[in-house]
């Protein structure tokens, strides 16, 4: 990608929205509602460039170097339009990478306001991209004026919607509530997120019933949003009842649209005839499970026309560094902390350690570490805890056998990224991991470091 070579730099096109007042503001400002962009761009010319000319017509930019930095932008707060660059890669020219940005953003939120970036060798793809559903193109190099009134005219004939605070993506606040203001992102590249994201938008446009499974905190209730959200009843709260609580019971007839069910099986067959008698006959159900064999049949052909089932985090990969580095923003914004980066040894640590409570406890471990951590960049002391006393795997028969290999071989991936990140001094890394000088070398006989 090439620089912006135009009158989008700091020169500028002094004319229109770009003329300052003598208080140092735009002139459009007091008269356009200032509106919030996001630009996907890893060009800093251009994002420079883009920054300037949306400040000085009042309105404000944040910027995303890539598409992942972007669904995690996306899934924090909804902003009134994203203006997306067709490439990411230096040296790449066909548009696909920002192709299929557009196309994740679309799904994620098919609302969004979004207007490419794009060369004139482009043109072509653009065209091909607001037939998928981007509002407009402007064509490198532009002028100031043009790309805002692009921008603000792109916004005007889109839906109306308030910026804010959207859905914690990958968190499993199982209590919460759809929003259907807002997007529900699922964010993870692994096959099981991309399929389950597949999923979702086929399936989440109909009223067929749906059962999540998948372990408490793994992300079900994010799911369930992200279902509502495309459903023919997003334009109104889903209403969640946990039915372990007897006196939530009394809500369920007069439900209507999306109706999200927490643990049915948890009853027994007898309590499940009865919910089963007392369903709204018109909503849209969606049950959180966790053994959906233990759902009665009459129950499960009302709730279990299609079973979803959301992966666990040790099957996902690199998507527990992808949330991490969300969740580590997430908290940053909400405490008012630097964001600070992880360093090789916390994305070695987050990789090895096995995450009892799922994402929720990922998110706990990069929220604790925001508030605790005081160095430039994340340490990994910060996600050792989250790997279960090796105590633990001598206990039991043969799955103890399994699981000591699996806490054995975490336990040497976090002595070693410990080792690693403060240069193999074994009193700093001791003291990173919780441990005496004396236990780590014993660790480090036994794993052979």
């Amino acid at each position: 990608m090439k620089p912006a070579n135009s009158s989008a730099t700091a020169k500028g096109d002094r004319s229109g929205s770009d003329r300052l007042s003598g208080s140092g503001q735009s002139d459009r400002a007091s008269s356009a509602t200032a509106r919030t962009i996001l630009l996907i761009d890893d060009n800093d010319d251009v994002a420079r460039a883009v920054e300037i000319a949306f400040r000085m017509a009042g309105h404000s930019v944040e910027r995303a170097p890539n598409a992942q930095d972007a669904y995690s932008r996306l899934a924090l707060r909804r902003f009134d339009a994203i203006i997306l660059d067709l490439n990411f890669t230096p040296g790449k020219t066909d548009g696909s990478e920002g192709l299929a940005c557009l196309d994740r953003i679309l799904a994620d939120d098919p609302g969004a306001c979004v207007v490419l970036l794009t060369a004139h060798g482009g043109v072509r793809i653009a065209v091909t991209a607001m037939q998928a559903g981007a509002r407009d193109f402007a064509v490198k190099p532009w002028s100031n004026a043009d790309l805002v009134a692009k921008v603000e005219a792109a916004i005007a004939r889109a839906p109306m919607s308030n910026a804010g605070p959207a859905p914690e993506a990958g968190a499993a606040g199982e209590a919460r509530t759809a929003a259907p203001a807002q997007p529900a992102s699922l964010l993870g590249e692994c096959p099981a997120i991309a399929e389950l994201r597949d999923l979702i938008h086929r399936i989440g446009p109909t009223d067929a019933g749906v059962t999540i499974t998948g372990p408490s905190g793994s992300g079900r209730s994010l799911a369930a949003a992200a279902l509502h959200a495309s459903s023919p009843h997003a334009a109104q709260d889903a209403v969640q009842v946990d039915l372990r609580d007897a006196s939530q019971w009394e809500r369920l007839p007069d439900i209507r649209g999306t109706l999200i069910l927490r643990h049915p099986d948890r009853l027994d067959d007898i309590a499940q005839q009865r919910l089963l008698a007392i369903l709204p006959a018109n909503a849209r159900l969606i049950a959180i499970v966790d053994d959906p064999e233990r759902i009665v049949p009459a129950l499960r052909r009302r709730t279990a026309v299609v079973e979803l089932k959301v992966p666990p985090l040790a099957e996902r990969g690199e998507d527990a560094v992808l949330l991490a580095r969300h969740f580590l923003r997430l908290a940053a914004e909400r405490h008012g902390r630097p964001l600070r980066p992880l360093s090789d040894g916390a994305v070695e640590a987050i990789r090895a350690a096995r995450w009892p409570d799922e994402v929720r406890g990922l998110a706990l471990a990069a929220e604790r570490a925001v508030l605790l951590a005081d160095g430039e960049t994340i340490g990994p002391e910060a996600f050792a805890a989250a790997t279960p006393p090796p105590a633990i795997a001598a206990l039991g028969s043969s799955p103890a056998a399994s699981a000591k290999f699996d806490l054995d071989q975490t336990e040497k991936a976090l002595i070693q990224a410990a080792l690693r990140e403060y240069g193999h001094n074994i009193s700093h890394a001791a003291q990173a991991l919780g441990l005496s000088r004396a236990s780590l070398y014993r660790r480090m006989e036994r794993h052979g470091l």
